[in-house]
């Protein structure tokens, strides 16, 4: 790929200059040579893939001055300073003003190519992850947060920016590793509280010894040890959004305490008798079923009903295997990004291996597998033992892909959605319904 890179060769010797370029050039490099640094100035641009070569040694602007106008232009294009006159302290002053490397003549063929492929590299990476960086920043919508094309994942999304707003309290159910805590930073992040504090607690991982502290705070001298006052989770959260998540692991009687928290919507610091008020909106998460575990006395019921204003469930990576390209695409440009690695290419049958896999660690383990991937140490997911699907299975999924591809791609028109897949309105519809899917999953909001 190096051969998408130009060479930008500076040198005021006609000779010395035909010798390079045609080295670089029999190298299978572009080159482009230049007898003064004034005329290279006006081929540089911001984000173009080139190296710049450069005597040091030149009439006019030198080739130190060259390297700072050159980074006022673009800071990270690679600068190789070559000169017969260098000595260790201009070496050191070429590098600390930002130059890639430092070679003195005479130099050969081979130490020139060799350096430049190397710049090479480094440009055409550092411009990857740019533009992969870019990418990123403009996932803003929750289209790009939460991902995917599947009716449930697409109901995720409507029910969410129906409910954001609204300030009711929120349980989030699903599977470990389904994606709870990024629908509850969705929630606070399209609501009126966006700008106050999303502050998240694990139930599961805080000791039943520092709950009260943790969550309301204390006042100075409230117990042994509490030297100064401190503020709780729910007074940070003030104006913003209270996260409980593993809320099933929560004991009994710190049930107690936060139900009358909740309900009262007033809270005490550890050592004060003054009521605070708890203005935060509530999300919970959970993995269990919290109805079943209030029926076996494991978990409050005035709790659950407290808590499941408005339940949202996140389903399962296996029941929306039609989202595992376009998610693992997504985990590999960020781990690219992540680690200046370059997007790893997928080829079918790795993509046939994603999509028969199980996932029980749902999106969290694809996540992973793209990661390990990105950083070549691992091979893609395999097929699990007994994850094989019939034929007929396998074509209704793929005919369940194209056809929601297609709605998407009409945003629920089912006029537009038949004409995309060249069928009869009637045999459309006749398959959307055998298959359980709906137009109006796919509309797109006024």
């Amino acid at each position: 790929m190096s051969d998408a890179c130009t060479i930008l060769f500076v040198e005021d010797d006609p000779a010395v200059r035909l010798g390079a370029t045609q080295a670089l050039q029999l190298a299978g490099l572009q080159v482009r040579g230049f007898g003064a640094a004034e005329q290279v100035l006006g081929q540089v641009t911001p984000g173009a893939c080139h190296v710049l070569v450069t005597d040091v040694r030149l009439p006019g602007m030198d080739g130190m001055q060259l390297l700072e106008k050159v980074h006022a232009i673009d800071p990270a294009l690679p600068v190789i300073l070559v000169t017969g006159h260098g000595d260790i302290s201009m070496a050191v002053q070429a590098m600390r003003r930002g130059a890639y490397d430092f070679i003195e003549k005479p130099f050969s063929p081979e130490q020139l190519t060799d350096v430049v492929r190397r710049a090479i590299e480094k440009r055409m990476l550092s411009l990857e992850v740019e533009t992969l960086r870019r990418k990123l920043e403009g996932y803003q919508s929750i289209d790009a947060r939460l991902i995917g094309r599947s009716p449930a994942i697409a109901r995720l999304r409507r029910l969410i920016l129906d409910v954001a707003d609204t300030g009711a309290d929120v349980l989030i159910l699903g599977e470990t590793g389904t994606g709870k805590e990024l629908v509850a930073r969705c929630l606070h992040d399209h609501s009126r509280r966006r700008n106050g504090h999303f502050v998240a607690i694990n139930c599961g991982g805080m000791p039943e010894s520092l709950f009260e502290s943790e969550v309301f705070g204390h006042e100075m001298g409230a117990f042994t040890g509490a030297a100064k006052r401190r503020v709780g989770k729910i007074e940070l959260a003030t104006g913003g959004s209270l996260f409980l998540d593993e809320i099933e692991t929560m004991p009994m009687n710190l049930q107690v305490k936060l139900l009358r928290t909740l309900q009262e919507r007033q809270f005490e610091r550890l050592g004060s008798n003054d009521l605070l008020p708890m203005d935060c909106r509530v999300i919970a998460a959970t993995k269990a079923d919290l109805l079943q575990q209030s029926r076996e006395q494991a978990f409050r019921s005035d709790l659950y009903y407290r808590l499941s204003v408005v339940p949202l469930e996140v389903p399962p990576l296996r029941e929306r295997r039609e989202d595992i390209p376009l998610l693992f695409a997504h985990f590999l440009t960020q781990a690219a990004l992540r680690h200046e690695r370059p997007v790893p290419d997928v080829g079918a049958e790795e993509l046939q291996g994603l999509m028969a896999h199980s996932w029980p660690g749902n999106v969290r383990e694809l996540r992973n597998v793209a990661e390990r991937r990105v950083l070549g140490i691992s091979e893609l997911a395999r097929p699990d033992a007994g994850a094989g699907r019939s034929l007929d299975e396998q074509v209704a999924q793929f005919e369940r892909h194209l056809i929601e591809e297609a709605l998407a791609a009409s945003g629920g028109r089912a006029t537009a959605a038949s004409e995309l897949l060249r069928l009869p309105k009637k045999t459309l519809y006749d398959r959307m319904k055998r298959l359980g899917l709906s137009n109006d999953d796919f509309k797109r909001p006024l």
